[in-house]
């Protein structure tokens, strides 16, 4: 999860008003605008967990529940989109079953979750260190109500693992040389490996362990 930047309004959401309309009256066609400017804002990945959803395995999910919040179900700062996996993100958001106050959870368009969470080498999400307990609870909220960790845990490091070695072998050429001479080339290598990597999925998990901001 990393932070979003939302576009203009998709036109055809003017279309449709809260109390003479529901979700199930949205056009294909419509909703293939609205992806549009979904993957605008947040490229092919699942705006939750960063999981590759170009497959077509993949939903316009409302931040606030459509059920709860039926006022919001066609504005368009609630609608990411997300994988459609029943154990993770917008469908384990929405399970009946789970209880949570919808403002402790991290909202990617608003805020940057980064300050909150950081990504570690075995491929697990945590709340990053030093934050206040209100800031931790969010962070950690966030990680239970998305179910971040879990299968996708696996799923994620496989997709790190060769990053890690490479961040290594960085490591290993700063202990070796005096900053002068190691500071220059991994900086221009971190950039480097930051623009090839930044549209990828779980980009932001191979950022951090490239950079270290995990123990």
């Amino acid at each position: 999860m990393h932070q979003l930047q939302r576009n203009t309004s998709p036109i055809c959401l003017k279309h449709y008003k809260h109390g003479r309309d529901n979700w199930d009256n949205v056009t294909s066609a419509d909703k293939a605008d609205i992806w549009v400017e979904l993957e605008a804002m947040q490229g092919k990945r699942c705006a939750y967990c960063e999981i590759d959803i170009s497959n077509g395995d993949k939903q316009i999910e409302h931040f606030h529940q459509k059920g709860r919040n039926p006022q919001l179900t066609f504005q368009w700062g609630n609608l990411f989109g997300s994988c459609k996996n029943k154990d993770r993100c917008g469908d384990h958001k929405d399970h009946p079953k789970l209880t949570y106050q919808p403002q402790d959870l991290i909202k990617p368009d608003i805020e940057n979750p980064e300050h909150y969470l950081v990504f570690s080498a075995d491929g697990s999400v945590r709340p990053r260190e030093g934050l206040s307990p209100a800031e931790e609870n969010r962070a950690s909220e966030t990680i239970r109500i998305f179910n971040l960790n879990g299968a996708l845990k696996q799923i994620r490091f496989s997709e790190i693992q060769g990053y890690v070695q490479y961040a290594e072998e960085l490591a290993e050429m700063a202990n070796q040389h005096p900053a002068k001479e190691w500071l220059p080339l991994v900086t221009a290598s971190l950039e480097k490996e930051r623009i090839a990597t930044k549209d990828l999925p779980f980009a932001t998990a191979i950022w951090h362990v490239l950079t270290r901001q995990s123990p």
